[in-house]
């Protein structure tokens, strides 16, 4: 028999019991000091590479990987578009992820422009699609996270519908019938 626990992760816990659910849900007791500690032991390896590293720097394998990048941004705008159609509850991971690598994807079209006129194309793709694009994609995870919960075991949904557990008399998750 499947915990509530799972069937929550599973989307298959009526919407009713998701505030529950998270009130009483904790990462693990790992989590918390080893992204701590992960995000300050990065400081001074970031003061080491910008004092250190030089300003110019030519890569052997430029071209493919940038073409690389943009090949899985494509996927995953992809990915954006196909989960959305869905209403799959991937929606809200795939645009963060997607935000994520537009907002990198501008960041380093602008600081790696060679040339004044590679600059002015890298900042008017940035303001006028890249960054716009992002923002759209969060607001888009944020709409998913509130919205998709309440979508769940409808067929349409992309979430499984077999999965169903209904509060008995007792107040216990039981699966539905």
């Amino acid at each position: 028999m499947r915990t509530h626990e799972q069937s929550r992760r599973l989307g298959a816990v009526p919407a009713t019991a998701d505030a529950d659910v998270m009130a009483a849900w904790r990462p693990p007791e790992w989590v918390v000091p080893l992204f701590g500690l992960a995000a300050v032991v990065l400081v001074p390896g970031v003061v080491l590479l910008v004092v250190f590293l030089p300003s110019k720097h030519e890569s052997t394998h430029w071209d493919i990987a940038w073409g690389g990048f943009d090949v899985v941004l494509a996927l995953l705008l992809l990915t954006v578009a196909s989960t959305a159609w869905r209403r799959s509850p991937w929606l809200e991971g795939a645009a963060t992820a997607a935000a994520t690598l537009l907002f990198i994807d501008a960041w380093f079209d602008v600081l790696t422009s060679s040339s004044r006129g590679e600059l002015i194309l890298a900042v008017v793709e940035a303001v006028l699609v890249e960054l716009p694009l992002a923002l759209v994609c969060l607001l888009l995870a944020r709409d998913a996270q509130r919205h998709l919960p309440a979508l769940r075991g409808r067929p349409w949904s992309g979430v499984r519908a077999d999965f169903q557990l209904r509060r008995d008399a007792s107040g216990q998750d039981r699966p539905a019938a």
